[in-house]
């Protein structure tokens, strides 16, 4: 059985408070987008004891770390706790890139989550799902219906108002720096945000005026710690982007254009994918 975990961008994020418990409240829109990783599951027929229940393989880009710390593990050992399910083999294909503010390794861990709900019959609405993805990480929650959002709390309140986007190109680039979430966290200057319109608000306005009402609250750090990042965003408005910003805590910018892009000024070295909202 396959799936294939989808990215995310940020239109806006406002970062409103630290919390007690160390996280932070945000307020944000969620938007799937189409960069793809691919989730494979097969049952483990060859199982012997004391093996991993969850053996996971990796290829494409280099996630690094600990294997058993991968969220796609953390989502099978998370439903093993209530569920007596069988040994598996899992392969994951990263195509999305690590530290780049797309949501890559959040959605792996939800999408293994529907993974095992279908292959082990476990019957799961998709609110109920939604609980267990909250205890994977703050950003899982938005990927079990995968539609837009508007996000609070520490990205695991969802709200679901009719967010209509019109037919738009939307061109991603990552430049290839990971900028650590806890480090974008903790050189954060929060502001209040007094007087700003709502993102509600801001989203059913015309496009052309959203670069000048949502802000994404990461961009100053990230901005003056890596030019680059600047630049490539500065680089997509002036290749005709009605709308353009850094997502989640960075790196990767995105452009929405009302006609395909050219991409014929992406460094090679950088990675980006194209596609439709």
């Amino acid at each position: 059985m396959i799936m294939f975990p989808n990215a995310k961008l940020n239109l806006g994020l406002r970062v409103i408070s630290k919390r007690s418990d160390g996280y932070h409240d945000i307020e944000s829109v969620f938007v799937p987008t189409p960069w793809y990783d691919a989730l494979e599951l097969n049952e483990n027929t060859k199982f012997k004891q004391g093996e991993n229940p969850c053996n996971l393989t990796i290829s494409g880009l280099n996630v690094g770390g600990d294997a058993a710390q991968n969220l796609v593990v953390k989502a099978y050992k998370l439903l093993s706790k209530t569920h007596s399910l069988p040994p598996v083999n899992v392969h994951l294909l990263k195509s999305i890139p690590i530290g780049a503010g797309l949501g890559g390794g959040s959605a792996d861990g939800a999408f293994m989550l529907k993974l095992l709900n279908m292959f082990c019959n476990l019957e799961y609405s998709e609110s109920e799902l939604e609980v267990y993805a909250a205890q994977l990480g703050s950003d899982c929650s938005f990927f079990i219906r995968n539609k837009p959002a508007m996000v609070s709390g520490r990205g695991d309140r969802l709200g679901w108002p009719e967010i209509k986007l019109q037919q738009l190109s939307v061109l991603m680039v990552y430049p290839g720096i990971h900028l650590p979430t806890i480090e974008a966290y903790s050189n954060l200057n929060i502001d209040n945000h007094s007087g700003s319109k709502s993102l509600l608000e801001i989203i059913h306005s015309p496009i052309e005026d959203w670069k000048e009402n949502f802000q994404n609250d990461f961009e100053e750090y990230a901005f003056a710690k890596y030019q680059e990042i600047k630049l490539l965003k500065e680089t997509i408005y002036q290749q005709g982007a009605l709308y353009a910003s850094m997502t989640g805590s960075g790196s990767a910018v995105f452009g929405l254009f009302d006609m395909e892009p050219n991409i014929s000024w992406i460094p090679e070295n950088y990675y980006w994918k194209l596609g439709n909202l």
